[in-house]
């Protein structure tokens, strides 16, 4: 799969309306068929930064999502907002799905 993390600073006005601001263009793509997960996260340390995680099935899925109509004005919607160039990471991983943890699991009570 293709995995995708992505780091957005926001501009301090626009931190507590940014998963609104992207909510149309995290519907777009999570409906994509090649898409796997697109999660956001919001950073405990820095309100005005999120976290992105998301996977592709293949590099031509990612190249849909890329080419896509959403994604052309998801990032000009983003754009208006950012107070920095997002940092990425893109590489392809083995699997389809998350794995799970080896070293924990829940206790039994």
């Amino acid at each position: 799969m293709i995995f995708i993390a992505v780091k957005f600073t926001v501009r301090p006005e626009y931190a507590d309306t940014w998963l609104e601001r992207t909510a149309e263009f995290t519907r777009a793509t999570r409906a994509e068929p090649g898409n796997l997960f697109y999660e956001w996260s919001r950073s405990v340390d820095d309100p005005n930064q999120f976290v992105l995680l998301e996977a592709f099935a293949s590099p031509e899925a990612g190249a849909a999502h890329v080419n896509s109509d959403h994604f052309k004005a998801g990032m000009e919607t983003m754009a208006e907002a950012i107070a920095e160039v997002p940092r990425i990471i893109n590489t392809e991983i083995e699997g389809d799905d998350w794995s799970r943890m080896a070293e924990l699991s829940p206790k039994s009570n």
